[in-house]
Order: structure tokens, then C-alpha cells, then sequence
């Protein structure tokens, strides 16, 4: 074995690369630049290694023999993409979220009783964005599951089985204030856990962005999430999920993207607006003041899965 534990005896061929990186664009969005060939091989080289593969070519075939996605798919996601997040993460805009774009669109639906503001927290990982909503929510003087509901996926069935369960440790909470963690987490084998009073009212499932099936179960929002998340995708795949959200999204719907990403190059369908805590998109509205369309029962069957 080379250093760092690179098989000597196991190299990437042009075409295999072009084979695995094709087909996890496919599949599910990720994408790989040439500057990630050799993250992509160590990892790979090692998982060839565990399941007694010989080639590269090989695991391509695992790969796309994995008609569940629950197997060699579900661990290749799992180990090549980053799942990096904390509670209250780029919190301006989550201010922005729950003290000025709800209301807002409570008061333009006619108030609190015409009905909850549905969110989707897109690309939730191990479930510290949704959560963080539901507690600003709660501090704000917001009933969820009264004034708003909040729906959170994943392509990462790791990721979803550790949101699910709700128990973090100390790095989730760097941009905590000590008080909020008292008032909302209980100390459960050195980490903490977080209350049911927040846990009860976000619904997970998991999700592929690319499939638009699978999305549609989600009925129309209000307020779609995608923070941090096409980042990872290459431009024809951000345009296709960008797409995705405009339908979900009722006129008058917003988009809250990261920081460090935007639509430019990628869709004009969205207006930027500038709010006091922050800026995000909108989807504008229709000539009625409120588009409303049939909504449709939450076919989550994945919530009765996990912890």
C-alpha cells in the first residue's frame, strides 16, 4: 500500500472515471471535476479493497446493479459528499424566515386560521436546519403545526437516521446561544438531545432531487430551503432542480439558497427581494392574491421508518 493507504495495484483509468462520476450525475447530482479525481480514487480504492473488487469497473457495475439505491449507491453518497452543518447556521436568514417572509405570507393567505405556511428544508443532512426553524418559531410566539409546518429531506439515509433520532454533540452548537441549549436539549450520553416539544414537528423522508415522482408528494409550499446543496452539482443539474423548485413553490413562494450561491445563470423565473434581515428569492405572484391549489396528503411513508 502507497501512503495514506492508496492501493499501488488499483488506479483510475480515464474511462472509469468518466463511467463512475457519468453516473452519479445521473443518478443523484453529484458531481465531480477533475480536481476531485484523486479523492474520489483513494476513497474508492479502499471500498474496492472491503468488497474484494479488483477494478474500478467493477464497482461501477455494483454501482449501477443497486436497483434499491440502498446499497452500494446509499454508501457511495454517504462517504464522497461532505454533511457539514450546525443549529442556527447563516441565522440572519432564518431571522428573515420566521419574523418577516411568514407573516407575510400568513397575512396575505388572510391570517393564521386560512391555514400552517409548509416549508421544506431541502438537503436537511443530520437534521439541524429544520430543527433550528421550529425553535426560532417557537421563540418568536409561533405555534408550529398551527402557523407553519416544516418538512425535511435527504438523499442520505444516514444522514436522515440521525436527524431522525436528534442527539448531537457539542459541534452542532457553536452558534448556540447557552441558554436556547438548556431551554431545548437534554443531556443524553455526553451529547445532547433535543426536545420533543421541536422534534414532533418536523417531517423527514428521504428524497432525491432529481426525482421529481418523489418530490410531488410534497404537495405546494410556501418555503422551499435548499441551502448549501447545489453547490455540489454541476450547472445543467442546478438548472433542473432550480426548475423542480418553481413548480413546488405557490406564486409568491420564496427560495432561500446560501450564501455562497445564487440563480444567476440559472433561472430568471425568480425575483430577488431585500428584506431587513436578509436577501432571498421569490417565485412572483400571480394576478390572484393567493393561487391556491389542492393540497395533497404527506405520503411520507419513510417517517415510520428509523428511530
Amino acid at each position: 500500500m502507497a501512503e495514506g493507504g492508496r492501493s499501488e495495484e488499483l488506479a483510475m483509468t480515464d474511462a472509469e472515471f468518466r463511467m463512475i462520476t457519468d453516473f452519479l450525475r445521473g443518478t443523484c447530482g453529484l458531481h465531480f471535476g477533475s480536481e476531485s479525481r484523486y479523492l474520489l480514487e483513494r476513497r474508492l480504492a479502499r471500498r474496492c479493497a472491503e468488497l474484494g473488487l479488483r477494478s474500478f469497473t467493477s464497482y461501477h457495475y455494483a454501482l449501477r446493479n443497486d436497483a434499491s439505491g440502498e446499497g452500494e449507491l446509499a454508501w457511495a453518497i454517504d462517504h464522497l459528499t461532505t454533511n457539514e452543518t450546525y443549529f442556527l447556521r447563516e441565522r440572519r436568514q432564518l431571522e428573515a424566515l420566521i419574523r418577516e417572509i411568514v407573516p407575510s405570507l400568513q397575512a396575505r393567505r388572510g391570517g393564521a386560521d386560512a391555514g400552517p405556511i409548509s416549508i421544506w428544508s431541502a438537503g436537511c443532512s443530520s437534521g439541524e436546519e429544520p430543527y433550528s426553524i421550529v425553535l426560532m418559531a417557537l421563540e418568536a410566539g409561533l405555534s408550529p403545526g398551527r402557523d407553519l409546518r416544516v418538512y425535511a429531506s435527504d438523499i442520505s439515509r444516514q444522514m436522515l437516521q440521525k436527524a431522525r433520532r436528534g442527539v448531537y454533540r457539542e459541534g452542532s452548537f457553536r452558534q448556540m446561544d447557552p441558554w436556547l441549549r438548556e431551554k431545548y436539549f437534554v443531556a443524553k450520553d455526553g451529547s445532547l438531545r433535543i426536545s420533543d416539544d421541536i422534534k414532533k414537528h418536523v417531517h423527514f423522508a428521504h428524497l432525491n432531487l432529481l426525482d421529481e415522482s418523489r418530490s410531488a408528494l410534497l404537495g405546494s409550499l410556501d418555503v422551499i430551503l435548499c441551502r448549501n446543496v447545489i453547490i455540489y452539482f454541476d450547472l445543467e443539474t442546478k438548472r433542473r432542480v432550480v426548475r423542480t423548485f418553481h413548480k413546488k413553490l405557490r406564486p409568491g413562494g420564496y427560495l432561500l439558497l446560501g450564501h455562497s450561491e445564487s440563480l444567476i445563470n440559472l433561472s430568471t423565473d425568480f425575483e430577488l427581494k431585500h428584506l431587513a434581515h436578509d436577501m432571498v428569492y421569490r417565485r412572483p405572484a400571480e394576478t390572484d392574491p393567493w393561487h391556491e391549489t389542492a393540497e395533497r396528503t404527506l405520503a411520507f411513508a419513510d417517517r415510520r421508518e428509523g428511530p
